[in-house]
């Protein structure tokens, strides 16, 4: 059996997470299709003098349009994100930039590890908790922040904190950050189109046009119809599904790309060892943000971390992998 050396394991991760990013943009394209036909209805052909012909077809160019135009909304929608949910995100979690002189080993440890990882310096900043956390931001190496908890940072030795950094720096260096940032905001969109398609039937939304049914379109669309509003109500879960199946390969990414800096296995398994043993919650963490920390910062949903809708992989099998790498 051939050994899985941190190399492996990302090339491994980078091509799971790709699969899932398009099967994420196959459910959204699909979904908008359905609906913009439902939308559009079973209509008849017209002749050049716009008069109804025997044939019928469906309203694929109001189908296309629809899709179009949420793709567009979720365009910008992406692009605030991109721009500007780091600041929210250290804002929401009450993270207090630091500088050298406040922590000149904490500096020295990620300054040591960015000339390893060949990535520019990123803003460190503190959040004043007694849970043991941290978590990386930004969309790009150049723009990155990595903020720790006073008690992950009173809690760890030199060598696990040089391997929790590690961990975040690596979520940098692989734009781990900005992927989950671009797949928060498409399942969000993904979730607003379905809702809007869902109310806007109650108004009248997907009648067939007239003389649908009398070119026996009326069956093909209340097919079509229900096949609209199953997947109206089901894609959403797929998409959440797929988007913490996409965090958790990160983490297992990262936790990799831990060991290729420091070439130290147990400094991270060890950091992990100690978070597993932490009862306290981050206070500061909440559904949109609790996605990013290095472990799941509610501890009901690590102690259970078995599902489909995690977002961490458990620490037990993180820390398993971490000690089988050979390096």
């Amino acid at each position: 059996m051939a050994v899985e050396t941190f190399h492996t394991l990302i090339a491994k991760n980078k091509r799971n997470s790709f699969w899932l990013i398009l099967g994420f943009f196959i459910v959204f394209i699909g979904i908008g299709l359905i609906i913009g036909l439902v939308w559009g209805g079973y209509e008849p052909d017209v002749d050049a003098h716009g008069r109804p012909v025997e044939t019928a077809g469906w309203n694929w160019s109001f189908s296309i349009a629809v899709a179009a135009v949420a793709a567009v909304i979720a365009f910008f929608l992406t692009l605030l994100s991109y721009y500007g949910g780091s600041s929210a995100l250290l804002g929401i979690s009450k993270a207090r930039e630091i500088k050298k002189s406040d922590d000149p080993q904490l500096f020295n440890v990620v300054e040591e590890l960015t000339l390893a990882g060949g990535v520019p310096m990123p803003k460190i900043y503190l959040i004043q908790d007694s849970a043991m956390n941290a978590f990386a931001t930004g969309r790009n190496p150049k723009h990155a922040s990595v903020a720790i908890t006073t008690g992950l940072r009173q809690k760890l030795s030199r060598d696990e904190l040089q391997g929790v950094m590690a961990h975040e720096l690596s979520h940098v260096r692989h734009y781990d950050i900005l992927y989950a940032t671009l797949m928060a905001v498409m399942v969000g969109c993904l979730v607003m189109l379905c809702d809007v398609f869902l109310r806007s039937l109650w108004f009248g939304g997907g009648r067939r046009r007239r003389g649908s049914s009398d070119r026996g379109g009326g069956a093909a669309q209340a097919v079509l119809l229900v096949i609209a509003i199953v997947l109206a109500i089901i894609a959403p879960i797929l998409a959440r599904i797929l988007q913490m199946a996409l965090s958790r390969q990160r983490e297992y990414l990262a936790d990799a790309g831990s060991v290729e800096l420091t070439r130290n296995p147990d400094g991270l398994a060890s950091a992990l060892a100690k978070l597993a043993g932490d009862p306290e919650v981050l206070e500061v963490a909440n559904r949109a943000t609790a996605p990013l920390y290095i472990v799941h910062p509610i501890k009901k949903f690590e102690e259970r971390s078995k599902s489909v809708f995690d977002t961490h992989p458990p620490i037990k099998d993180r820390i398993q992998r971490l000690r089988s790498l050979a390096v």
